[in-house]
């Protein structure tokens, strides 16, 4: 399949909210420590043997008065990733700049505010079975409920939409990004994405057995199962010939998405829309496999999922291009799980930097991958990251710094 490159995007600014705390120093933190941010659930009143990466005190978050309507804890955590890093103050001076209509808004969730109909649902009518009056379920559950949130907290007026497509949802909106600006339609993106802790997720997953009742352990020979987390993250995304790109470090430069459909819930076990994936983000990178510096992998930590996902990378890269999963980290943040990588591939690229296994014991030997243990400086130029969503949904991304890009000259 003959697939045309694509001119770079800069990314103006990102930033990235998630157990390990707001912004970006309390990531890089993290990342080099190398040292968990999950602890043994304690969410509501569920009594489940797992654990989970809980963001802190989003109780105390306050929407402002004109979007009470919105109020959710996920839009809360969406509010509280806005702010670190000064994302909110960039994404409003490129509104001003590019103008609102020609802003687009893109951001992936899974379950958007699911957590208040859960809520609301114990509190209905005990004879009619209305739920309170205080529920919005436009304000709340809707999926799009944080596009119109984001949308009317920054004055945008340009296209907008939500992806939903479980763990892929959050690096999709990358793609649609591209296309939307490629074609013409707008200037410039935020996209992102936000999820956060419910009852479903954390009941679902523990009935379809993969859950941990441990610390997860990604690529661990004897790994058992996925720790939840939630997350919000975000990036603007500008042409790479415009004034917002003169100092940007890092760009979007591939993308490669499938849809196998083996299983519901389960990947092809010889990973076969991921490798799909990965080959058409290399192409429109237009770049080879030996290009690639760091991989972050999927890495659910769920048995099938890692070895389906590791058959894949070896089939694409061979055994020798490091690769590793942060999931160890911050949980599997699900919808937002996907921009919640792409920052930590930025931050790599930034700081020249591959981050290290989480949690990690012994490294399976069954699967054939360059499996970073520790955390290491190396040079870098290229980094990919998979996400790998329910039913087939692949999706992966390709990053650059300058020289990767290769846009030194033309934006010196």
């Amino acid at each position: 399949m003959n697939i045309a490159a694509i001119r770079p995007l800069a990314i103006s600014h990102y930033t990235a909210t998630s157990c390990v705390g707001c912004g970006l120093v309390a990531l890089r933190q993290s990342l080099l420590r190398q040292q968990t941010c999950l602890k043994p659930c304690d969410f509501k009143d569920v009594r489940l043997e797992t654990w989970i990466g809980e963001v802190a005190d989003l109780a105390r978050i306050r929407l402002p008065a004109a979007l009470k309507e919105f109020d959710c804890r996920n839009n809360r955590l969406a509010l509280l990733g806005l702010e670190a890093d000064g994302f909110m103050s960039a994404a409003q001076h490129l509104v001003r700049t590019a103008g609102a209509d020609r802003v687009g808004l893109f951001l992936g969730t899974s379950t958007s505010g699911i957590l208040e109909s859960e809520l609301a649902y114990r509190r209905r009518d005990p004879v009619s079975g209305a739920l309170p009056e205080d529920f919005s379920y436009r304000g709340a559950q809707n999926s799009y409920s944080l596009a119109s949130f984001v949308r009317q907290l920054l004055g945008l007026t340009g296209p907008a939409h939500v992806i939903s497509t479980a763990c892929s949802s959050s690096a999709k909106v990358f793609c649609s990004a591209e296309r939307m600006i490629r074609l013409g339609l707008i200037d410039a993106a935020i996209v992102g994405g936000v999820d956060s802790l419910c009852l479903t997720t954390l009941y679902g997953f523990h009935s379809l057995e993969l859950a941990s009742s441990t610390v997860c352990r990604p690529y661990d020979r004897d790994r058992d199962g996925l720790s939840l987390g939630e997350a919000a993250a975000f990036a603007l995304l500008v042409k790479s010939d415009s004034s917002e790109a003169e100092r940007s470090e890092i760009f979007f430069c591939g993308y490669g998405e499938s849809s196998d459909a083996y299983h519901m819930s389960a990947p092809h076990p010889e990973g076969l829309g991921a490798q799909m994936a990965m080959r058409s983000a290399l192409q429109r990178a237009a770049i080879a496999s030996d290009d690639i510096d760091y991989v972050n992998l999927h890495g659910t930590a769920t048995p099938n999922n890692d070895a389906a996902e590791g058959a894949a990378v070896s089939k694409v890269f061979g055994p020798r291009t490091p690769c590793s999963s942060t999931k160890g980290l911050t949980g599997h943040t699900l919808g937002a799980a996907g921009a919640l990588e792409a920052v930590i591939c930025a931050q790599s690229l930034q700081f020249q930097t591959m981050p290290g296994g989480i949690n990690l014991r012994v490294v399976d030997p069954s699967i054939e991958i360059s499996y970073l243990v520790q955390t290491q400086q190396a040079p870098m130029r290229f980094a990919l990251s998979n996400s790998f969503g329910f039913g087939g949904s692949n999706c992966s991304l390709i990053f650059a710094n300058r020289d990767g890009a290769g846009l030194r000259a033309d934006l010196a």
